[in-house]
């Protein structure tokens, strides 16, 4: 067996990390971040939100249980990220679900990755500096650095339209087995149409709309307030999706249109655009909400419920001037997790209910959206 190839991180504030190649052959660069996920990392790869980052995983061994077709996150089995970044990969892949190991999928969709990074002290250094730009390759440290420091920041960019679907079309599919055991009755509810407005959409989102009776259609990011009515849907559903979303005007144009028109609920960006339509301003974290574990308090009824984030901007509340409440804060950093526009029959929470962080803390939002849209009927 040959020895590995040898490869650096190079980031914008000419910080180096040695490591050894692995995946596909070449470079990536990106904003460099890092999630602190113990496992889904198939789940991180194929999230659309993840599109222009360079992903670090906190947890040391990744690869272990090897990739399958069901648990992709994107409407195929691509990845989405730039590039990814490992303390340990598995050598081996044992579980009953895999039909790929890791280093051959990254190798099938051209992603470049690196290994035998310390991630503890890359994960450190984010924290302290903030995410920025990098560049993995192997080429010399300083050739690195300057590739990352030529990269356009993420503030400003609109990358909504690298992700987003070309053309509507139905969403049928279901959690299946997967499902959190519920009553019997759920399945025999009447359905009701809702337009998914697609920033970058989880497949797993558009599942648990299914799940909690919706006939679901997904239209493009660039589709018009008219597009979207002409259907006569009973609800419209605002999509995670990755990027700044103050760059993404045509979508806040839209649900400017929207609201008030019918019940509407977002999730992640789709949080963010509905907050910029109200005409309040979002701003960039340091270094971001990334991991299963972010604890959230419901400012309703004061419980504490675990979820799962991926997003580096949030909204700044004060901005709102009193047009929506806030209903779930951070305890990480107390930024506002969640709003709702009482007049307007809509709501949105910056975190990701059909993740199963907690396992299933935050799922009570799609029933809370199934209401709404009945109340509205």
């Amino acid at each position: 067996m040959s020895a590995p190839r040898k490869a650096r991180l190079a980031l914008a504030d000419g910080s180096v990390f040695e490591g050894f190649a692995f995946g596909a052959d070449g470079s990536a660069d990106g904003e460099v971040v890092f999630t602190t996920g113990m496992t889904g990392y198939q789940e991180v790869l194929t999230d659309p939100s993840y599109c222009g980052q360079i992903v670090t995983m906190t947890a040391p061994q990744i690869g272990n249980t090897g990739i399958n077709a069901e648990d992709h996150e994107g409407r195929d089995v691509a990845p989405a990220v730039a590039g990814f970044v490992l303390r340990d990969p598995s050598l081996t892949t044992s579980n009953w679900r895999a039909e790929s190991d890791l280093d051959s999928y990254l190798k099938r969709h051209n992603v470049v990755a690196i290994g035998g990074i310390d991630t503890r002290a890359l994960t450190t250094h984010i924290r302290d500096k903030g995410a920025q730009n990098g560049c993995i390759g192997s080429a010399d440290a300083a050739t690195l650095i300057d590739r990352a420091r030529a990269l356009p920041s993420m503030e400003g960019q609109d990358l909504v339209q690298r992700v987003t679907t070309a053309t509507p079309y139905a969403f049928s599919e279901s959690r299946g087995s997967w499902r959190v055991p519920e009553d019997a009755s759920v399945g025999e509810r009447e359905r009701h149409r809702v337009v998914a407005l697609d920033y970058g959409a989880k497949r797993n989102i558009l599942r648990c709309l299914v799940d909690a009776g919706f006939d679901v259609t997904v239209l493009p990011a660039s589709s018009s307030a008219e597009a979207v009515l002409a259907l006569d849907p009973k609800g419209i559903f605002l999509s995670n999706g990755p990027g700044d979303p103050a760059a993404v005007g045509y979508a806040i144009k839209t649900i400017q249109g929207l609201l008030g028109k019918k019940p509407i609920f977002g999730i992640c960006l789709g949080h963010q655009l509905l907050s910029l339509a109200l005409g309040a301003r979002t701003y960039k974290l340091k270094f971001g909400h990334r991991g299963l574990n972010q604890p959230v308090q419901n400012l309703e009824n004061r419980r504490v419920e675990i979820t799962s984030q991926n997003h580096g901007f949030v909204v700044d509340v004060e901005s709102l001037g009193g047009l929506a409440k806030s209903t779930y804060l951070h305890l990480n950093d107390g930024t506002s997790e969640g709003l709702e526009i009482a007049e307007a029959n809509a709501f949105s929470v910056q975190f990701h209910p059909e993740a199963a962080a907690g396992p299933h803390d935050t799922l009570h939002l799609f029933e809370r959206f199934r209401r709404a849209v009945e109340t509205a009927a």
